[in-house]
């Protein structure tokens, strides 16, 4: 979904471009597996408008709609005046050893991600860095806030409560606000925090930052339950 996610959002800041206007938030609801197949996105603005925008896209893999995503694009204003009410910094990436992500989250993709954990980091609750060489869309200059997002949906196993190779809790959902574009993508920093309910149902909420603050938030719905064996 990481990456996906990052092809969606790059695909709606080329649609009708509007300098003036800000991606301030994305929510992506995944209808179905996402298969490692060619993928078509298209895009359409919902409600056109001066100072506030609402865009959908939807991607589709062989004829079927895996991930609809709905953005809300605002104007871009001076608010210095007023700003403030960030969350605390998270530690930067240098000085942290290099960090493997936890062995039972296999795949080319998660192969492809250096990490790099925060000391005092539990299951559950963890601060994680993570950085890839690989281009979003090869040959293909993409925005920072694109580059950004195809890491974050990675925070729901970097933050995991359980082993999943015992426990399934995929998500359903990835919202995303930010009360700023990020700046460098070259490391995406991640401050999760996973919690179950006793029904079959959870919440990973995280903290966004890259390396000059922090900048949004992220939500996921997830879907618990004890893997088949």
């Amino acid at each position: 979904m990481a990456p996906v996610s990052a092809l969606i959002t790059h695909e709606i800041e080329q649609h009708e471009p509007r300098p003036d206007l800000q991606v301030a938030r994305l929510s992506f609801d995944i209808l179905g597996m996402i298969a490692a197949e060619p993928t078509s996105v298209e895009v359409q603005v919902l409600r056109p408008g001066r100072t506030i925008e609402l865009v959908e896209a939807t991607a589709e893999i062989g004829g079927r709609t895996v991930v609809r995503c709905r953005a809300w694009r605002l104007s871009r204003h001076d608010s210095s005046a007023v700003a403030g009410g960030e969350p605390a910094r998270m530690p930067g990436p240098d000085g942290i050893p290099p960090w493997s992500l936890p062995d039972a989250w296999g795949g080319g993709f998660i192969d492809s991600v250096e990490g790099r954990e925060v000391p005092g980091s539990v299951p559950g609750r963890s601060r994680a860095w993570l950085h890839t060489d690989l281009a979003l869309v090869e040959g293909v200059a993409c925005s920072p806030l694109a580059r950004f997002i195809s890491l974050v949906d990675t925070i729901n196993g970097v933050s995991a409560r359980v082993s999943p190779s015992e426990w399934m809790f995929p998500n359903t959902d990835l919202t995303l606000h930010f009360w700023r574009t990020p700046t460098d993508p070259t490391w995406v920093g991640l401050e999760g925090a996973a919690t179950f309910g006793q029904d079959g149902v959870g919440v990973t909420a995280g903290l966004l930052h890259d390396v000059d603050g922090p900048l949004g938030r992220s939500e996921q719905i997830l879907t618990v339950r004890p893997l088949r064996r």
